[in-house]
């Protein structure tokens, strides 16, 4: 039996790696990344590593074993059909007849375009009968604590959710609750909706800048159109603009606001605060 992880090279897939290795052996879990050199350091820690690619299915053929727990962490290539991609694994995993497969899902409250590829894979997840835990993850703080300099040049937040709050976490806590899915027991068919304990207004969050930098950060809240025309005009393509944009839309109705309590239960610990995110950012 082995934990399997997929993109184990980008930000939450190096986090779960980490974390499973502080749980299990590491010829338990195996990395699939499409890079091998990537994880180098992890393959010298006795982590098995397995290439394969989401664009070409053939790559995941006899990847997966009976008994395994799958970590299927979404792709990120907006452009190029996720549910299909999403679709190559689950096949795959049907076909060697997976213990658990979990996937990192959206809230379930979000509307935004980009919950549609989510719903599109959970979809084909619940149709192909295999055990599934839906980890519907909330927002990254690192959404925002990663993307700091134009704030800091500018001395303002820009976004385009109004009063809205957003219950963010790290993405080490996500991690940690994908971990405890994997290695725990009784997690079959089960829906987690999972978001930070604290949930946070973009007043707030120019507010805990200006602390915490000395500067006057103001908060500038825009129409959606006019934060769309701000993000293309920094070198963003047109439709990853458009879905960023109807994101903060999503957060201005609240449909980031997580209250289920999901992440700090399986995680037995309290998610991490915005400050503590904006302090590391900061230091980074």
């Amino acid at each position: 039996m082995s934990i399997v992880v997929t993109g184990a090279t980008g930000h939450l897939g190096r986090h779960v790696v980490e974390q499973l290795l502080e749980k299990v052996p590491a010829d338990q879990v195996t990395a699939v990344v499409r890079t091998p050199e990537k994880v180098a350091d992890l393959a010298e820690r006795g982590v098995k590593i397995a290439t394969a690619d989401y664009n070409a299915p053939e790559t995941f053929d006899g990847l997966f074993a009976a008994g395994d727990k799958v970590l299927l962490i979404s792709g990120n290539e907006f452009d190029k059909g996720r549910v299909g991609q999403h679709q190559v694994v689950i096949n795959a995993a049907q076909a060697a007849g997976v213990a658990l497969f979990a996937y990192t899902s959206a809230p379930g409250t979000l509307t935004a375009a980009l919950a549609d590829d989510h719903r599109g894979t959970e979809k084909a997840l619940l149709e192909s009968g295999l055990p599934y835990a839906l980890l519907r993850n909330g927002w990254y703080h690192e959404n925002y604590t990663e993307n700091l300099a134009p704030v800091l040049e500018y001395n303002a937040v820009t976004h385009a959710a109004g009063e809205g709050r957003v219950s963010s976490a790290s993405r080490a806590d996500y991690a940690a609750a994908a971990v405890a899915v994997l290695t725990g027991e009784g997690h079959e068919n089960k829906t987690y909706e999972l978001g930070g304990d604290v949930a946070w207004s973009f007043t707030e969050y120019a507010a805990e800048l200006s602390r915490q930098t000395g500067k006057e950060i103001a908060n500038n809240a825009v129409s959606v159109e006019a934060f769309a025309g701000i993000l293309t005009g920094a070198g963003l393509p047109e439709p990853l603009a458009a879905t960023l944009a109807g994101v903060d839309a999503s957060v201005e109705k609240g449909e980031l606001v997580v209250d289920s309590g999901d992440l700090s239960r399986l995680t037995g610990r309290p998610t991490t605060p915005l400050a503590d995110a904006i302090a590391a950012a900061l230091k980074g």
